[in-house]
């Protein structure tokens, strides 16, 4: 058993280090799953397993009595290791957080979206303000010279009550340029002080916010019912029609989509009984039966145009003939990646018409002005030999989604530690902004996943390679920030904690309930579609869980995802602004 000795006794040694980060996160993931009142902290919780194998660290190894000079030598080695492992898993963690909100980043913008976003802004500045507003009036003392570890602390708090990862991250990589080595203030400590009452809490204050509004969630679920039918959505609708407006008999399809200037597909069309699949030039007559796909907030202008709806309808004949097919097809050529149905012609030079498109399990209406993006499923109709053409054309070659594109991964991250590292001044400040480690590889990411098809890059990832790399990312950096702050942290606790989980708590409660005060009265947001606005502006997918269960239904999760992007990216960079600007000043 003498390999095992070898192993535990170096510290700075590569298997050492393994062998602790997988104990660490192991035990982190597995006791993240138990639900304390039905909330569980998730992958969080590998950061206080980190925090007690490093206290354990501090006090039997590095502070024992048999101590000597070796030990600490090797134990300063392994925190140049930690150090590198953890912010790699930071990089990764962010990074793929960017591709997966990239290409709906700026779509968020859109309709309502506006106001919704501009309310996560405010709660993140009052999250700011609160913050601030403990810190002069608990900690700040004038001359002082531990203002700057009580700021950087209290930056530390204010992620864990907000519960956000990466902006602790972002944090963090900021405090080498202020403090020597051997100072950094451990944020993680403030961070795991607030963060069990800041996801608590922000249940909690939901609670709370329905009965101070005198909110009864039947009515609730049944407004938000009636809102989905009055304002129709963007999904693609079916239906047959019969041509009765002579208007346009004698003009073709492509003419009546131009004077409508609204976006339709004919699939189908009945000719003298026969089933055809009708081009762009094809000409309209009275009488003539079409099967139309729309989208459903067009559906009634398209019917009055052209003529009646008819309530047939055509699956069984659709099912019975054998020269056309219906086929979902998946875009895995980079070649088509960025490129409009219009700019591939499938209609014209393959004679099928493409109807649906799903996305990321969202489905879109196929307009001619649709960007494709790798990964895209078509459902497109055809003689069976035409749609084999169009597989041939963009793909549909599963196996190559298969295969990670490492790579582009990598020349992401790339450009995007370089992004991170570019100085911005800023006037009235000595020292440049930077976006850092945390928000350079994420500002490329999102700009990859919104724009990467004009410049050839192809930023596709499967949801589950996704997934994967992030949540590595994330339990390697917290398992380090964990092991790190562990030798400080009954330190901490007893000198000050209890004071960071109080103020972490105002952090959380304070902003929640005036930013969801205005959503309610002002803004007149729906109950589920604010409980999950209030989870996405806190990035926290326990209190979205909760909403969910709540709710019943999708508004949770679109007003989640509606701020999600903008609130991750503002918060990775406030977290960095707070100590770029508060800590010269001070």
């Amino acid at each position: 058993m003498n390999w095992i000795v070898d192993i535990l006794h170096h510290p700075s040694g590569a298997a050492h280090i393994a062998v602790l980060l997988a104990i660490v996160i192991w035990l982190g993931v597995k006791l993240g799953r138990m639900k304390f009142g039905g909330i569980s902290l998730g992958v969080s919780f590998v950061l206080f397993v980190g925090i007690f194998a490093g206290h354990l660290y501090n006090t039997y190894i590095v502070k024992a009595p048999a101590a000597d000079v070796s030990i600490v030598a090797m134990m300063a080695q392994q925190k140049e290791i930690l150090d590198f492992v953890k912010e790699l898993g930071l990089i990764l963690f962010v990074y793929c957080i960017g591709l997966q909100v990239g290409p709906g980043f700026f779509a968020i913008f859109k309709k309502g979206g506006v106001s919704m976003n501009l309310l996560s802004v405010g709660i993140i500045a009052l999250d700011v303000v609160v913050m601030l507003a403990c810190f002069f009036l608990v900690f700040y003392e004038p001359g002082s010279g531990a203002n700057r570890e009580h700021l950087a602390m209290m930056t530390g708090v204010l992620n864990g009550a907000v519960t956000n990862t990466p902006a602790l991250g972002a944090a963090n990589n900021v405090l080498g340029g202020f403090f020597a080595e051997n100072a950094i203030p451990a944020i993680g400590n403030g961070y795991a002080c607030a963060y069990p009452l800041g996801v608590l809490g922000m249940i909690g204050a939901t609670i709370l916010l329905r009965f101070l509004c005198r909110i009864k969630l039947d009515e609730e679920s049944r407004k938000y019912q009636q809102s989905q039918e009055v304002d129709p959505t963007a999904l693609p609708h079916h239906y047959v029609l019969q041509v009765k407006n002579k208007a346009v008999c004698g003009r073709t399809l492509l003419e009546i989509r131009e004077i409508m200037k609204r976006e339709f597909i004919c699939t189908r069309v009945k000719v003298n009984g026969e089933m055809i699949i009708p081009q762009k030039d094809f000409v309209l007559e009275e009488d003539m039966k079409m099967m139309v796909v729309s989208a459903e907030a067009d559906m009634d202008a398209i019917i009055a145009f052209i003529g009646e709806r008819l309530q047939e309808s055509w699956r069984k004949e659709i099912d019975a003939q054998t020269r056309y097919v219906s086929k979902r097809i998946v875009v895995t050529k980079p070649e088509i990646n960025g490129k409009t149905l219009a700019a591939l012609h499938i209609s014209t030079l393959y004679h099928v018409n493409v109807s649906r498109v799903n996305r990321a399990g969202m489905t879109l209406f196929a307009a001619s002005n649709l960007h494709l993006q790798m990964g895209d499923r078509l459902l497109v109709v055809g003689a069976e030999e035409n749609v084999e053409r169009v597989k041939d054309l963009v793909g549909d070659t599963i196996k190559r989604l298969e295969v990670p594109n490492v790579g582009m991964l990598f020349l992401g991250i790339l450009l995007g530690v370089l992004l991170g590292q570019l100085p911005i001044p800023i006037p009235g400040l000595d020292v440049p902004v930077k976006l850092g480690l945390a928000g350079g590889p994420l500002v490329m990411a999102i700009l990859i996943g919104a724009f990467g098809y004009r410049m050839k890059i192809t930023a596709y990832t499967t949801t589950s390679a996704n997934l994967m790399l992030r949540e590595v990312g994330l339990v390697l950096f917290l398992a380090c920030v964990g092991i790190e702050a562990g030798a400080t942290f009954w330190e901490t606790v007893r000198n000050g904690g209890l004071t960071y989980v109080w103020t972490g708590f105002l952090i959380t409660v304070i902003p929640i309930f005036i930013g969801g005060l205005v959503g309610r009265l002002h803004l007149k947001l729906n109950y589920f579609t604010l409980m999950g606005l209030i989870a996405g502006t806190h990035t926290d997918p326990p209190a979205l869980a909760f909403a969910n269960q709540t709710a019943n239904n999708d508004a949770p999760a679109i007003g989640y995802s509606t701020v999600y992007p903008l609130s991750m990216f503002l918060r990775i960079l406030v977290a960095q602004l707070i100590l770029l600007i508060g800590l010269p000043l001070l």
